[in-house]
């Protein structure tokens, strides 16, 4: 059996021969001249992977980020309004939610040991490699895809065992995007940008919230807090709902920052039970109202060492700092876009989960229904072609799709 599948919207039109072999999915082989015809179309892909077509490499886009720049990625919900609404979530925090988002980030610094520090609130997370890290030959594309792939398959593995009473409806997704910090100072200028950003949000959210609860429509909710000062929120929070924001749990108002220290831990019993302890890293959770700020960095030998000092505190962020952070690469339009997408150590996935080899049919049916969702989710994506562990997604020459960002971001 093929072990390859192709998928076309139907208002594609106008393939060519090899396309619609492509689109005519799995099938088996049965008589001597069609398994001949298949060998022949194998060594074909070969020889196509290995000579002329070999160029089509030179498309991908180079995006090292160079030493010594530090990199971090920033995954954040997609189109969770959406999703927190349909799965009922509670407003403004969701603390069983919060929790989830947590509990992913610890298994992200777990599954990868250069990243050494995370910072999120809401549905966005911060994670920062250390300053050496040759991870994926520090390559952006890879690097993004890989966490917040992993992020999004650790929060549906995760949600029976903080919603076992709630069924998840349909599976999240994540967007994210790589940042480069060009010294120690700018990785403090965009921490205490988004702790900012946490705060800002989230006093907003519990003022419109509240209002809301109190019977105010969502439109009398923004103009009433149109134009309010934080001074102004805490004011109306205390006076109409008795309310002291700064009373409110650290997690909603602070976020949540881990990063790996040194802890003893048992790994084993001696001949006579007693425990052999040694100084493990593991991921620990802290929280702060100022994680930008030396007093808390400068504390934390594993942070300073992998990622470097802050050696003053900051005050207001300097304007180009954020307009850095927030910088977008597009692709030239009018181009094709194909978005192609690897299994990562998926060797170790099959035969853990002891996938049949050569081919899984039941697995490689897993992936192609998931190409399909893709197809139905994002309507620009036109035809999708995979084999094994892998699928390459191509989009409409004339989509702008995240405004062809080539890392979006919301």
């Amino acid at each position: 059996m093929i072990n390859s599948v192709g998928v076309v919207r139907k208002e594609a039109e106008n393939c060519n021969c090899l396309q619609v072999f492509f689109v005519s999915g799995s099938f088996k082989v049965d008589s001597v001249e069609a398994k001949k015809k298949e060998e022949n179309f194998r060594e074909t892909l070969r020889d196509m992977a290995n000579s002329k077509y070999e160029y089509v490499k030179s498309f991908e886009l180079e995006d090292e980020v160079m030493l010594p720049n530090l990199m971090v990625v920033r995954i954040d919900g997609r189109d969770f309004s959406r999703f927190s609404q349909v799965h009922e979530f509670e407003k403004p925090n969701d603390e069983t939610a919060l929790n989830l988002m947590n509990s992913c980030s610890a298994a992200v610094l777990e599954e990868f040991p250069d990243i050494i520090f995370a910072y999120g609130y809401s549905d966005e997370y911060s994670f920062v490699f250390k300053k050496t890290s040759r991870f994926y030959q520090r390559r952006a594309s890879k690097i993004l895809s890989l966490v917040a792939s992993f992020f999004a398959a650790v929060y549906v593995t995760k949600w029976k065992e903080f919603f076992p009473q709630r069924k998840l409806l349909y599976a999240p997704s994540f967007s994210s995007k790589v940042v480069s910090c060009a010294s120690a100072e700018v990785l403090q200028a965009y921490l205490a940008w988004r702790q900012q950003d946490c705060h800002a949000n989230n006093q907003y959210d519990t003022c419109f919230w509240m209002l809301v609860k109190s019977g105010k429509s969502v439109s009398e909710t923004q103009e009433i807090l149109k134009d309010t000062q934080k001074q102004q929120k805490n004011e109306l929070l205390f006076q109409k709902f008795g309310i002291n924001y700064k009373t409110l749990p650290e997690l909603f108002r602070q976020g949540s920052c881990l990063f790996k220290k040194k802890v003893e831990e048992t790994v084993k019993h001696d001949e006579n039970g007693n425990p052999v302890k040694r100084l493990r890293r593991k991921a620990v959770f802290v929280h702060s109202e100022n994680i930008a700020g030396r007093s808390f960095w400068n504390e934390q030998p594993s942070l300073y060492n992998d990622l470097g000092h802050f050696t003053k505190d900051i005050g207001k962020i300097e304007p180009d700092f954020i307009r850095s952070f927030q910088f977008e690469n597009k692709l030239l339009p009018l181009t094709w876009v194909v978005v192609r997408i690897d299994g990562c150590h998926f060797h170790r996935f099959s035969d853990v989960h002891e996938f049949e080899k050569p081919n899984d049919e039941q697995a490689l049916k897993l992936m192609n229904s998931c190409a399909v969702a893709v197809l139905e989710e994002f309507e620009d994506i036109h035809f999708a072609y995979g084999v094994s562990d892998e699928y390459s997604f191509v989009l409409k020459k004339e989509s702008e799709l995240y405004k062809r960002q080539s890392r979006p971001h919301q």
